[in-house]
């Protein structure tokens, strides 16, 4: 849903259109939403949009799995990274490092990444598949620092934390947004040589259902929403 505005606003009282909510009236567990505010030249928002998220991909599911699925199975997971490549986790000598300071080896959210094409498997997906680089030159966005949260809020029944970063065009011509992903580096570690197998690694992703026009000169922010219900 695309509204003009000139005045600033909540991203959490934005609705989603009815079309994109469930049949039936009851309240999921867990759900992702995703939001953009395009901004003109004085920082007015003039487009604002938001839809349901819902594609973890297969890196994302294996980051999730349960100890006891490597137990009871004795197999292994494959992680495919932005350029195509492999490495493997299996229980055992390997241990995935996450965020600590204390820690050499730490798995991190890289960027919210933005693209101007689409895939068909979000599944299967491991890249964007038209990434927009870094930058300020043709057919690029000047991308801002990722905003990650150091809590979760809590409000009543409701648990969320949000993440989100900011891009500006400054390439001279308008940039079409179709496709949002998050990435991170993921980071393997062997303890046996006390070493680290890491790459950047897609583990969500989304096509817009309306794709979004960033204008020279304009900005966005892209918000990701994910919430639990008690």
């Amino acid at each position: 849903m695309m509204v003009g505005s000139k005045v600033d606003y909540d991203i959490n009282i934005i609705d989603i259109p009815k079309d994109g909510k469930e049949d039936n009236d009851y309240q999921k567990s867990f759900y992702a939403t995703l939001t953009i505010i395009v901004r003109d030249k004085e920082g007015n928002a003039i487009k604002r949009y938001k839809q349901k998220s819902h594609s973890p991909t297969a890196n994302f599911i294996g980051l999730m799995l349960p100890y006891t699925w490597y137990v009871d199975t004795g197999n292994s997971w494959t992680f495919t990274n932005t350029s195509n490549s492999t490495f493997t986790y299996k229980l055992g000598l390997q241990g995935i490092s996450y965020p600590n300071a204390k820690n050499n080896y730490n798995t991190y959210i890289v960027n919210i990444l933005v693209g101007s094409g689409s895939n068909s498997n979000p599944y299967n997906a491991y890249n964007l598949n038209a990434p927009i680089s870094n930058g300020q030159g043709t057919g690029q966005l000047l991308y801002g620092s990722i905003n990650i949260p150091t809590s979760i809020t809590i409000n009543g029944s409701q648990a969320y934390f949000i993440i989100s970063q900011s891009y500006t065009n400054q390439s001279g011509a308008t940039i079409t947004i179709s496709e949002v992903g998050i990435i991170i580096n993921l980071n393997i570690y062997n303890r046996s040589s006390n070493s680290a197998t890491s790459g950047n690694v897609l583990i969500w992703y989304d096509t817009l259902s309306s794709p979004i026009s960033v204008g020279s000169g304009q900005s966005v922010v892209i918000y990701y929403t994910f919430s639990v219900n008690a």
